[in-house]
């Protein structure tokens, strides 16, 4: 069985991870959301306060805030990881297609004839 892929394929699914990245890197930031003047978002201002009230569910807000934020790192990093390396692999082999069509062709332009392609395949 042959692997067969698209050029437009690998761009397609490259800028999708692209898009993937981009919506990643504004929307699911809770640490954020709802900043006080010292920049702690709503979430870590409800654990402090939790906190305060020596409830422990703060500290267990706290860790489920670390949590979520390293995991969307990683799927950020994933994203950015799949983007660039299809886009490589699209310049890598528009590349190579190109060099494959160049070397079958005459001094003159003209392309090789299959018959004469065929000699060379035993």
């Amino acid at each position: 069985m042959n692997l067969v892929v698209a050029q437009d394929d690998l761009g397609a699914v490259g800028h999708e991870a692209y898009l993937l990245h981009e919506q990643l890197r504004e929307e699911p930031d809770i640490a954020g959301v709802g900043s006080d003047k010292s920049g702690e978002g709503a979430t870590v201002q409800a654990a402090n306060e939790l906190s305060l009230r020596h409830m422990t569910m703060g500290n267990e807000l706290l860790t489920t805030l670390s949590v979520w934020d390293s995991q969307v790192k990683t799927v950020l990093q994933m994203c950015a990881h799949i983007s660039n390396h299809l886009d490589y692999s699209k310049r890598s082999y528009a590349e190579n297609d190109k060099r494959i069509e160049d070397s079958l062709r005459h001094r003159d332009g003209t392309a090789v004839s299959v018959s004469e392609i065929s000699t060379y395949v035993r």
